[in-house]
């Protein structure tokens, strides 16, 4: 072209109003993840890339976006990084240095991770899956804060339905005659039946800078946090296992929440007190149409004090 043509995005729009986040997202690319004296793993990841836009400025310059995260990730790809939450803290202080009208920039990551693992009864070698969660936002005053965590599956047992099917069960023992000091052995040694679900846990922390936790921990919390693991290959001991384990911790999604911020408390007491963590659990119901839900955010320093009892 012998013309160089207009620079669109920088116009005045016609209205001028500002905007949070303008960029791309299912940006689908492969990162790997370091391992000390292993290979490395291998992720297929899902981007999301934005920055603000100030009122006066028509669009973003989405091919530059996409310009920076192709040249970070590329360069993930090549070298194995340490933190998938360093590799968006990377790409997003990058959109800053490139967009001199935006002051602030957030990178959006997910994937699937994948966990070797044993049957639970068996000890059979088997894998488990995890949504890795991790987030970048940079600041145009040289800050960055990131973030890291995880979304598993497990199960739940409602407290609730086992204390029905408890009260019957003593019903009918002590219609039987049986000793009210052997109903109660009996039903402490085995739990009754409650409707069970499939729960959905999610654990992130966000800090200023490299969050000091572990992903693997972070996971170890989210699935402990629920009434019991679940795994992909189960024989019948596995199973016997896991319908004992569940109804033996019976918890609502209250419970498993409260669990999280436990854990997370417990596994990391130096923690910054303005770290952010998040905690949700949903739940498919079984006996229901509708679906249980819980969640909570706050400091660190908050949730450390509620579950000390301060």
């Amino acid at each position: 072209m012998s013309q160089q043509l207009p620079d669109v995005q920088a116009a005045s729009p016609d209205v001028s109003v500002g905007l949070d986040r303008v960029g791309v997202t299912g940006v689908e690319k492969l990162v790997k993840l370091h391992r000390d004296g292993d290979r490395p793993i291998v992720l297929m990841a899902d981007f999301e890339v934005f920055v603000d836009l100030p009122s006066w400025r028509k669009g973003a310059d989405m091919s530059r976006n996409m310009e920076v995260v192709d040249e970070m990730l590329e360069d993930a790809v090549s070298e194995p990084a340490l933190r998938v939450e360093d590799v968006c803290g990377d790409v997003a202080e990058r959109l800053i240095e490139k967009h001199d009208y935006t002051t602030r920039a957030k990178v959006r990551m997910e994937a699937e991770y994948v966990i070797r693992e044993e049957t639970p009864a068996t000890g059979r070698p088997t894998q488990a899956t995890a949504d890795i969660i991790a987030s970048a936002t940079a600041h145009e005053d040289g800050t960055t804060r990131e973030e890291i965590g995880c979304h598993v599956v497990g199960m739940t047992v409602c407290p609730c339905s086992q204390g029905m099917s408890e009260s019957r069960a003593r019903d009918v023992l002590r219609d039987l005659d049986v000793e009210r000091e052997t109903v109660d052995e009996f039903l402490a040694a085995v739990p009754q039946p409650g409707h069970s679900q499939r729960g959905h846990a999610t654990l992130t922390v966000e800090t200023d800078g490299d969050p000091i936790v572990d992903l693997n921990r972070l996971i170890d919390i989210a699935r402990d946090s629920m009434s019991a693991r679940i795994y992909n290959l189960a024989k019948r001991p596995d199973e016997d296992h896991m319908t004992f384990d569940s109804h033996s911790d019976a918890k609502f999604v209250e419970d498993c929440v409260r669990s999280m911020a436990e854990g997370i408390v417990e596994a990391y007491p130096g923690l910054s007190e303005d770290a952010v963590v998040r905690m949700e659990q949903s739940n498919d119901e079984s006996i229901h149409q509708h679906n249980a839900h819980a969640e909570r955010v706050a400091e660190f320093g908050q949730l450390e004090t509620e579950v000390n009892g301060e």
